[in-house]
C-alpha cells in the first residue's frame, strides 16, 4: 500500500515575540496580584470588584503570554487556531484564576490554603496551555506523549 513517512518539522521563534510573551506574564502577574491585594483590606462589595479584575487580569495576562508565544512560534506549515476552543482557553484561565485568588484572599493563610491556591493557578495555567494547543488547527499530526503531558 502507501508508506508513511513521519518527519519532525523543526520549529522556530521570534525572540521580539518571545521576550514580548515575556513583558505580557510579568505585567499581568503585577497587576492581578496587586488588585488580589485589596481584597483582604476591603469588607463591602467592592471587594467583588477587585476580585473579579484580578482574575480577569490573571485570566487574560496567562492567555495573552501563552497566545503571544504561540505568534512567535513558527513552523514550515500554515497554523490556524479553532475560534471556540480559543475562547474556552481564556475562560478556563479566568475561571481557574478566580478560584485561585478567593482561595487566596481568605484572612488566614494556612499552608493548605496556600497550596489549594497554588494548585489552582497551576490548573488554570495548564489548563489554558492544552487547550490553546488543542485549538491549534494545521496540516499536520499533533502526538502527545501521555506521560509527559501529566509530569508537566
Amino acid at each position: 500500500m502507501h508508506e508513511i513517512i513521519a518527519a519532525r518539522m523543526t520549529p522556530h521563534y521570534d525572540p521580539v515575540l518571545v521576550l514580548g510573551s515575556i513583558v505580557i506574564a510579568i505585567m499581568a502577574s503585577y497587576v492581578a496580584l496587586d488588585l488580589a491585594s485589596r481584597l483582604s483590606n476591603e469588607r463591602t462589595a467592592v471587594r467583588w470588584i477587585w476580585w473579579l479584575g484580578g482574575s480577569i487580569a490573571m485570566g487574560v495576562g496567562i492567555w495573552s503570554m501563552h497566545f503571544v508565544g504561540m505568534l512567535a512560534f513558527h513552523l514550515p506549515v500554515p497554523m490556524r487556531f479553532d475560534g471556540p476552543l480559543v475562547l474556552l482557553s481564556v475562560l478556563v484561565a479566568v475561571a481557574a484564576s478566580a478560584l485561585a485568588l478567593f482561595v487566596a484572599s481568605r484572612p488566614a493563610l494556612p499552608v493548605m490554603v496556600l497550596t489549594a491556591s497554588s494548585l489552582s493557578m497551576g490548573a488554570a495555567i495548564s489548563g489554558m496551555h492544552y487547550i490553546g494547543m488543542a485549538a491549534m488547527q494545521l496540516p499536520a499530526v499533533v502526538t502527545w506523549r501521555p506521560f509527559l503531558v501529566v509530569l508537566s
